[in-house]
């Protein structure tokens, strides 16, 4: 049985936060009412903690708590990589699994986001056979202590030269 789902999605290319949305409702039959669109940082975390500036601390309450956030790293206002750095100081939600999902080939994105202890790192776009599997892993209820890596690191269709293989998008 699937356990409630929220999910916040963190976009800011109306067609990639689109197609995501679209995945998750049709492979994985989420309810597009349970996806939640935010098109930059600021929205982010004022969908989680009700506002976004630098007072957002380890008392601050939730306004509201999703059980998987999608993050683009390369956003307008505030990145994805200070939205993940305040998620994942805070108590409430630094075992919330952050799926990294960019068009970014910058290693050092991939390294920093990583730091973080991200569940997974996609390359855009998504696939639907990746999406179902990060439902299946939010659906069994695990949180980020004693993750397995060596999993996290299979699904993770990042080179470090930047080139992506071709034949991997055939799949």
């Amino acid at each position: 049985m699937m356990k409630k789902m929220e999910i916040l999605l963190v976009e800011d290319n109306a067609d990639d936060a689109e197609l995501t949305s679209l995945i998750f409702e049709k492979t994985c039959n989420i309810p597009k009412n349970k996806i939640h669109v935010s098109k930059d940082g600021v929205e982010a975390l004022e969908y989680i903690f009700g506002f976004a500036d630098e007072n957002i601390n380890g008392h601050t309450p939730l306004k509201r708590h999703p059980n998987l956030i999608v993050l683009d790293l390369k956003l307008p206002k505030i990145d994805g990589l200070e939205i993940l750095k305040t998620i994942k100081s805070h108590p409430e939600t630094k075992n919330v699994p952050v799926i990294v999902l960019t068009g970014s080939n910058d290693w050092m994105d991939w390294t920093n986001a990583h730091s973080f202890d991200v569940a997974y790192y996609i390359d855009k776009p998504p696939k639907s056979c990746q999406i179902v599997d990060i439902i299946k892993f939010v659906n069994v209820g695990v949180t980020m202590q004693g993750f397995n890596h060596e999993r996290r690191m299979l699904c993770t269709p990042f080179y470090p030269l930047g080139v992506s293989k071709k034949e991997d998008d055939k799949k």
